[in-house]
């Protein structure tokens, strides 16, 4: 196995170097069929047996004095333990949610959780990003009920149903995709992201056009590479409608001699504002009237509809759904995911004592 190791930095970050000599059957794996997954498993076996301060980064194997293999270790999240005389396990908190008709529930935090991750839910969805998406609603459900003791079932942040509600969705996997939702709930029990000792909003999108965005009204949020979301299905997604169709969902009369206008664009390209056939409608209630995955769009003119262009599903903030699965297939755990998206912001975790 590996006998001596160095840290060095190479003036942006250290690095770690692991020695091997090829007398080791280890070192001549390295030059057939070498298990990824396996040789992470060893380096992380060998730091922590040693007592090697590297929290996670570049790393280099040096074979009789030659560097044959370079790779990432994932870095190690720490997590900010915070003090708090009330329970706040996912089983014991409570929380008050508001349903479309406005009378009022109340539940554990669990059946919240469960009930919010399910609407993201596909079969192949990695554990890592479902934690990572739990951390994120939990802490959504700590911010509404520290401020207004309610939380509505369905804003602009997620969409509640009870897990029930998913039972012929799910079908014929029902019980094993709720064992997996329930399964990373428990492993982040009371774990939440705060900002300068805020809770953050839960900003998730499915995918963008390869970057995320920030947002002057919410410092906590980083643009960021996303290359991966460039090669989703629905990175280009293209809709028509009928010129009677629009008019019945725009209440106004809208032909195909109508004039078509995109008056506000961000810097990047999100529609803000337009004008059909003289009305100003706003961006964001023309993108949910229609349904659209995004107000990243292109409007083209037919004889007998309008198709419109959209990149991306979403509004660009925070974590991307298909970015994040990427990163969990690139052996990210739920906290690098985190950092990765949200890197100005703090993991914490809820705990009744020090000593916890």
């Amino acid at each position: 196995m590996f006998y001596r190791y160095e840290i060095k930095n190479n003036g942006v970050e250290d690095v770690l170097y692991l020695y091997l000599t090829m007398n080791y059957e280890f070192s001549k794996e390295l030059g057939s069929s070498s298990d990824d997954k396996d040789l992470l498993r060893r380096t992380n076996n060998f730091i922590k047996s040693n007592g090697i301060q590297f929290d996670g980064g570049k790393v280099y194997l040096v074979i009789d004095g030659v560097i044959v293999k370079a790779f990432e270790l994932p870095k190690e999240e720490h997590i900010d333990k915070k003090i708090n005389k009330n329970v706040f396990d996912d089983l014991e908190y409570m929380v008050t949610l508001q349903l479309e008709d406005n009378s009022v529930i109340e539940i554990s935090l669990k059946e919240f959780l469960l009930g919010a991750l399910a609407t993201n839910m596909t079969p192949d969805l990695p554990i890592e990003v479902l934690k990572a998406m739990a951390i994120l609603y939990r802490t959504y459900a700590f911010k509404q009920m520290a401020n207004y003791q309610v939380i509505s079932v369905v804003d602009d942040f997620l969409v509640y149903k009870p897990i029930d509600y998913y039972k012929i969705a799910f079908a014929p996997d029902y019980d094993k995709i709720v064992s997996v939702l329930e399964e990373a709930i428990r492993q982040t029990n009371s774990m939440f992201l705060s900002y300068k000792d805020d809770f953050i909003l839960p900003f998730i999108h499915i995918s963008n056009f390869g970057q995320t965005l920030e947002d002057v009204r919410y410092p906590y949020l980083s643009s960021v590479s996303s290359l991966w979301d460039a090669s989703a299905p629905f990175y280009v997604d293209t809709i028509s409608f009928s010129y009677d169709l629009l008019s019945k969902l725009f209440h106004f009369t809208i032909t195909k001699d109508s004039t078509f206008e995109i008056l506000e664009v961000s810097p990047y390209g999100k529609v803000l504002k337009l004008s059909i056939a003289g009305k100003e409608v706003d961006g964001k209630q023309f993108a949910n009237t229609l349904h659209l995955k995004s107000q990243y769009l292109s409007i083209i003119l037919n004889q007998h509809d309008v198709s419109i262009i959209t990149k991306g599903w979403g509004d660009f903030l925070g974590l991307s759904i298909w970015g994040s699965c990427h990163l969990a297939k690139n052996g990210c755990s739920y906290a690098n995911i985190l950092n990765y998206y949200f890197p100005k912001v703090q993991l914490c975790q809820y705990v009744m004592d020090a000593n916890s």
